[in-house]
């Protein structure tokens, strides 16, 4: 964890009471089972603020969706905080993939979830708008979960700190990429994947199952032989 600013306090409270910019980086876990050092567990609980007069301190959303999804989210999040007449500290902690084509479980249901999302990654520039976007909502805890590398954390900071858009280009040695050392250019630039057979948009999985259903409960043991079968085989059925 870092912040952005001169003040320095002892915790995250401390901090955000302080007037800080909290910067955090939720997606360690998932980048570590990808690079094959961790095994996936029981999943976290999810929560949410249903009851703002529980008295969280700090309100937000983390993961399954993107930054755009998230923003709103906490925005919404927070007019029923104030309505209820109630402080609290804001928190957005969204993936790092763009995730407009999927339901409301999020990128689970994504059939490139989780070894085939790289070409839904947000770039650098992508997070400094989405920096200055959270915090133009009042979120002061503006972080990241699975996704997110360093190079998506330091854009966060250079947003917030000294609003970096490529002006370390000025001296690159080709005029026209020096060209390019200005906002606008990255603020408006429409990337370009380099797939052309493949589509911008997916097909979320539909499996029809929520919370209770016997496909979704866990187990201690690893997955036999006979139940991956079984998911096999419903999969090329269409669920």
């Amino acid at each position: 964890k870092c912040s952005v600013g001169e003040k320095q306090a002892s915790g995250i409270l401390e901090r955000l009471d302080a007037g800080e910019i909290v910067i955090g980086d939720g997606g360690f876990v998932f980048a570590l089972e990808k690079r094959g050092y961790v095994k996936a567990g029981p999943w976290t609980p999810e929560a949410a603020a249903e009851h703002p007069e529980a008295g969280a301190q700090i309100v937000g959303v983390n993961c399954h969706f993107d930054p755009v999804t998230c923003v709103k989210t906490v925005k919404l999040m927070k007019e029923g905080v104030e309505k209820a007449g109630l402080k609290a500290h804001f928190m957005s902690q969204p993936l790092a993939y763009h995730t407009p084509d999927c339901n409301c479980q999020g990128f689970i249901d994504l059939p490139e979830f989780p070894f085939s999302l790289e070409p839904r990654i947000l770039t650098r520039w992508d997070m400094q708008k989405y920096a200055r976007e959270a915090y133009n909502a009042g979120i002061r805890y503006i972080g990241g979960c699975c996704g997110f590398e360093p190079y998506h954390i330091r854009a966060l900071a250079e947003e917030l700190k000294h609003g970096s858009w490529g002006s370390g280009l000025e001296m690159h040695t080709k005029p026209w990429v020096r060209a390019r050392a200005r906002r606008d250019y990255w603020e408006n630039l429409k990337p370009a994947s380099g797939r052309p057979f493949c589509p911008s948009m997916a097909t979320p999985d539909g499996w029809g199952v929520t919370k209770g259903h016997a496909d979704l409960m866990q187990q201690k043991e690893a997955t036999s032989e006979e139940q991956l079968k079984a998911l096999f085989d419903k999969a090329s059925k269409g669920h």
